[in-house]
């Protein structure tokens, strides 16, 4: 039994459960733009569902007379709809009526936002699925992202106002559903089907369709989609962590606080909170705390005045408290503890180097207090040089010469893209979302078409679906490997060359090769079958991104072995998304779809658990959003989400030969990523010589480094003293922004007796950033 099968259930549960057995399901597929596939899929449940014995019958459906649906409808009954005509144009209405008649089990309800006709018993069709919902008959419908009252406006205005829509549903109509579920879908694809007239005629004719179907206008709505739906996940996992009594950050979205005062700077960390925030894709929540009873000067009423203006104008969280007994600290470390806090956002100390060690360091009591929560201290060098803004970065000038002529390793460079074969990859957040099934059919579609395509490695799992799904793919035969007396397989890479197909499907792109391959990755045997100029579809769970590998041991408790660098993906042509429920996964796992019988309440129990499932999803809807949106950027910098990068932008990562190291590099690369900044990893040795277990873990650091395209620096000191003099020097010789550091090992009584090696590192370079990295712990969940 699971662990919330021991929990008894508080009243309010138990009340809500009664009125969901009460009622019909509703699950909701939501999709970026017409064509994205929304009525493919419902109609492909309803028959998996009727194949299963549940009664099942469709509604309406927006798409009748194509060829694709048509073929997808099977043998899944239709109950007709009421056709109505306005101003020419043929519309269908639900009938009610013969829908409660014939009370099905699940009724396949397609564009949710529509509207019915004059005298109907309802005036839209959202009211007609809550009307079927509680007569306990459940419905499958779809909606479009830009359906969302709200969202509408915001996919208007980034897309020029090329998205017109004639009704939407309410914003909360998503928080209604019981399950949501996002059909991911790259510009490519949309591009692809509107090219081979997949989709419908009537999409391809409408007015301003050339303009909405571009290239950047689908990449900002499919970003709305991600980013919106990973904030309904994400409070939906509040929600679950406040049930069960968890706090602290959740690992999966960052949540960013800034402590100001009324004072001059006060803007100033708002402002660079605000910037932190967009580029992580964070929210933001301010604080000012303020003795009791105290009476604001005239001047700190005119910060205040113009603080609360600030936060309104960028929709950040604003709260005055007052400050109570005992310390400063304890009290920012309850507030951002309760409120899920990733990064508190502070300014420079004000203390004085004997102030400190005789009163303490906030920073330090900060750090000591909590777990998984970072400190941003801004650069204090307001005073010279003003508020802080990020400029938009500055193109290449070189890009803006259409006459320069290519220099010979340019040109090189050119030809080998052309040559290269491109790369896609189905990404979920777990395993049993359908990666596979997903790309295998992809991959029976495509060869409909005439496209010369191959298994290279499938892993099936013994999963029947799947398996059913291989069709007549021909399969290259795997390479057999003897190892110790033992025959192992793996993929043959040199036939797949040899063979030369156009695309080759290869699964599990995270997986360790056998011992004896020629790689020990198979995402580097998939770059040499790029480079032979085939194309590729693999699959991946988000647990094996190396960058991610902190945030989901925090999740999970589990620290993933196999992993995939960044660069891999960053590189890819395409990515998408398959997108499941908590539950739904959940459900799959129960009947043995995913996992043999003897190991379903193991995982169940422990990786498949409700908290973790949730907060994977989220990780993984808001890393496909920061790919989308990196993606923009590359196209069209001025509509992007989440708001230009600073100009010059220089990260330098402090690692010492404990084992946090590779965390504080990972950190280093994210935020580098984000902010397109050079970064540098550096290590600075003494005159003693390392250890053997010192000098792995050297190696293992600069290896991470390079993997994750940092620049690796090795510096030399006299002795021990001389160190912290040696870092600070590269550190301005480099033009560093922004410096990265670990906690603080060192107790209260040594920071006394030795000195507070942060507070130093503040001292020296006050004209930096400087993020100290909490140490880490996971969530149990």
């Amino acid at each position: 039994m699971s662990e919330e099968g021991f929990r008894r259930k508080t009243p309010e549960e138990i009340l809500l459960s009664i009125q969901k057995i009460e009622k019909g399901h509703l699950k909701i597929i939501l999709g970026t733009v017409s064509g994205s596939g929304k009525t493919y899929h419902m109609l492909q449940e309803g028959n998996v569902l009727k194949k299963r014995g549940i009664d099942v019958v469709i509604g309406t459906v927006s798409a009748l007379n194509h060829p694709k649906t048509i073929e997808q409808i099977g043998f899944v009954e239709i109950v007709p709809p009421i056709q109505w005509d306005k101003q020419g144009d043929l519309h269908q209405d639900l009938d009610l009526n013969a829908i409660i008649a014939r009370n099905p089990e699940v009724v396949l309800v397609d564009a949710l936002s529509h509207r019915n006709r004059p005298g109907a018993l309802h005036p839209t069709r959202l009211e007609d699925v809550k009307y079927l919902i509680s007569k306990k008959i459940s419905v499958i419908t779809t909606l479009n992202i830009y359906e969302l009252t709200g969202v509408s406006n915001i996919a208007g205005k980034l897309t020029g106002k090329m998205v017109k829509v004639s009704s939407c549903v309410p914003e909360n109509t998503l928080a209604m559903a019981d399950e949501v579920k996002l059909l991911d879908v790259s510009p490519e694809v949309i591009l692809n089907r509107l090219e081979d007239g997949s989709i419908e005629q009537r999409y391809e004719k409408s007015e301003g369709r050339d303009h909405l179907f571009r290239k950047d206008n689908l990449a900002v709505l499919r970003e709305l989609a991600l980013r919106f739906l990973a904030g309904e996940v994400n409070e939906q996992l509040d929600e679950y962590r406040e049930q069960h009594g968890i706090v602290g950050p959740s690992g999966a979205a960052e949540k960013i606080l800034v402590t100001a005062q009324y004072h001059w700077n006060g803007s100033i960390l708002i402002r660079r909170g605000q910037q932190v925030a967009k580029r992580l894709g964070g929210d933001l929540m301010v604080v000012c705390f303020q003795p009791p009873n105290k009476n604001l000067s005239k001047n700190e009423r005119t910060f205040k005045r113009s603080i609360i203006k600030l936060v309104r104008k960028i929709g950040a969280k604003f709260e005055e408290l007052t400050i109570e007994r005992g310390s400063v600290a304890d009290q920012i470390v309850r507030y951002a503890t309760e409120h899920n806090i990733t990064r508190i956002v502070m300014g420079q100390s004000k203390r004085s180097r004997w102030e400190e060690i005789i009163y303490g360091s906030v920073i330090n009591k900060i750090l000591r207090k909590t777990k998984n929560i970072d400190v941003f201290i801004v650069a204090d060098r307001a005073e010279k040089d003003g508020e802080r803004v990020i400029p938009t970065k500055q193109l290449n000038k070189d890009l803006l010469d259409p006459y320069r002529r290519l220099t010979k390793q340019e040109l090189a460079n050119e030809i080998h893209k052309i040559k290269r074969g491109t790369l896609k990859v189905y990404i979920g957040a777990a395993p049993g979302v359908g990666k596979t099934y997903t790309m295998l059919r992809e991959a029976n579609e495509l060869k409909k078409k005439g496209i010369d395509i191959v298994i290279g490695l499938l892993e099936t799992h013994g999963r029947k679906e799947t398996i059913d799904e291989v069709g007549s793919l021909e399969t290259i035969p795997r390479k057999k490997i003897i190892y110790k007396g033992t025959t192992l397989e793996e993929m043959d890479t040199e036939s797949i060359i040899l063979s030369n197909p156009e695309v080759v499907l290869v699964d599990e792109l995270a997986h360790t090769n056998v011992p004896g391959s020629k790689y020990q990755k198979r995402y580097e045997d998939v770059n040499d079958i790029l480079q032979a100029g085939i194309s590729v579809i693999s699959t991946m769970n988000i647990q094996h991104l190396e960058s991610l590998n902190d945030s989901v041991e925090q999740i999970t408790g589990v620290r993933v072995r196999e992993t995939v660098p960044d660069h891999i993906l960053r590189r890819a042509d395409e990515i998408e998304l398959i997108d499941m429920s908590a539950e739904a996964l959940r459900n799959r796992m129960k009947q043995g779809l995913i996992y043999a019988p003897i190991k379903i309440d193991q995982a169940l129990n422990n990786f498949f658990k409700v908290g973790n499932l949730i907060a994977l999803r989220e990780l993984a809807l808001r890393e496909i959003a920061d790919d989308v949106d990196e993606r923009l950027e590359a196209w069209e910098r001025k509509r992007t989400l989440r708001g230009p990068w600073r100009q010059q932008e220089v990260i330098f990562v402090c690692v010492n030969l404990r084992s946090d190291s590779e965390r504080l590099i990972r950190r280093g690369f994210r935020i580098a990523y984000r902010l397109k900044a050079l970064w540098y990893v550096s290590y600075v040795k003494d005159h003693h010589p390392l250890t053997d277990e010192e000098k792995q873990m050297l190696n293992k650091i600069q290896q991470l480094t390079e993997r994750l395209d940092g620049l690796f620096v090795l510096y030399e000191a006299k002795d021990r003293r001389h160190v912290f003099k040696k870092l600070v020097h590269e550190m301005n010789e480099k033009r560093t922004t922004q410096v990265i550091i670990g906690q603080s090992a060192r107790t209260r009584r040594e920071e006394i007796l030795k000195g507070s090696v942060i507070q130093r590192l503040l001292r020296e370079v006050r004209h930096m950033d400087v993020l100290v990295v909490a140490d880490q712990q996971s969530i149990k969940k």
